[in-house]
């Protein structure tokens, strides 16, 4: 097939490019590189600052159209998969939906219906936003939560994603929580892929055994640590490295490229991840691929939804359980001689729910369906 990937975000399109190019399809990555990833694309589209840069950025658009026809598959990074209003957005969409067989949309990232769902508390137990009907610490602010609101709950949004929403030919969620959300929206067209990861480029460096002391690590990226909840993280794990002294340590590291963060990062036993998922996302599943412990989101019910019932490594912390990450953590160092049986099993589990040929496999099924039963009827 002829697949046009519009948009990326964490480095999963073009990702998922790699492998279907492998597969012997031909595609095509028009994105910003999920901005400061910087990450390959065949296509950049990147908006400058101010007007002059947003006069540009319309003009790019403007030229690359021409090259956006005549795809098998389309698939798009969000309902706002330019960075240009919504109402911009629409014709381009509109353009797509014209000069190409199909267009399918990936379920990641801020849209209304995950924005509504984490700030109305109802869909999931926790998340970002609310721990229950209780704020997070970020939506503590009343100006963060304005902003989310300004930002994602308008009237506008609600017209644009319900338009995309009806027109697109299907969904493919990376994360159970996209797919938990969107499943009352688009039952009928919506998918299950995972987040792809090219485990055949990535050396496993295997915990051969008992490590003297539990090599801790966390990466923090300024503004977004209360988001991600890897404030709480750094908390519980700089008491319980001060309670263990002598079988634990602790790096940190703040704001790096991120080509340091993944070597900084390889040099430890156990990453530190995100606070409120309820499945690991790619920073996780990179460090597990090496063959490192992530503390991350797992909740019984995300292995249960992938129908996962043996190989559960990833230490699943709960935001919502008083004191539950200060107890993950002391376990892990109290069980140090589980660390080598824990890394080979995050590497398995990558390899057998997350490697981009899989990942890609599943999106190609999913695509091969649409496509039979919308040209065959």
């Amino acid at each position: 097939m002829r697949i046009l990937f519009v948009g990326d975000a964490s480095n999963l399109h073009n990702t998922l490019a790699c492998a279907l190019r492998r597969m012997g399809h031909e595609v095509t990555v028009v994105s910003d590189g999920s901005r400061w990833m910087d990450t390959n694309r065949d296509i950049n589209l990147t908006r400058g600052p101010g007007l002059s840069g947003a006069v540009r950025y319309v003009c790019d658009v403007m030229r690359t159209l021409p090259r956006m026809r005549g795809y098998d598959v389309v698939h798009l990074v969000n309902p706002i998969f330019l960075s240009l209003r919504p109402g911009k957005v629409r014709l381009v969409f509109d353009y797509l939906r014209k000069h190409n067989r199909s267009v399918f949309l990936s379920a990641l990232g801020s849209d209304y219906d995950v924005v509504k769902a984490y700030m109305e508390g109802n869909v999931l137990k926790y998340s970002e936003y609310m721990l229950g009907h209780t704020p997070t610490k970020y939506m503590e602010s009343e100006e963060a939560a304005e902003e989310r609101r300004n930002s994602w709950l308008t009237d506008t949004m609600l017209k644009h994603q319900r338009y995309v929403m009806q027109r697109i030919d299907g969904a493919v969620a990376c994360l159970y929580e996209y797919y938990h959300i969107d499943e009352a929206i688009i039952p009928e067209k919506l998918a299950y892929a995972g987040i792809p990861i090219d485990t055949q480029s990535i050396k496993p460096r295997y915990i051969e055994k008992e490590p003297e002391k539990v090599n801790f690590f966390i990466g923090i990226q300024r503004g977004r640590s209360i988001y991600k909840g890897t404030d709480k993280l750094l908390a519980a794990a700089r008491r319980v490295v001060a309670k263990y002294p002598d079988r634990s340590t602790l790096r940190v590291v703040e704001n790096v490229p991120y080509k340091e963060y993944l070597q900084q990062m390889s040099q430890s036993h156990v990453m530190l991840d995100q606070l409120y998922s309820y499945t690991p996302a790619t920073n996780a599943l990179i460090a597990m691929a090496q063959g490192m412990v992530a503390v991350s989101g797992a909740e019984p019910e995300y292995y249960d939804f992938i129908g996962e019932t043996e190989c559960r490594p990833i230490i699943n912390v709960s935001p919502i359980v008083e004191g539950d990450i200060d107890a993950k953590l002391e376990w892990i160092v109290q069980n140090k001689h589980q660390l080598p049986r824990l890394s080979r099993e995050s590497r398995e589990f990558v390899v057998r729910h997350n490697d981009y040929m899989v990942v890609a496999q599943r999106h190609v099924e999913f695509w091969n369906k649409i496509l039979k039963a919308k040209y065959e009827t």
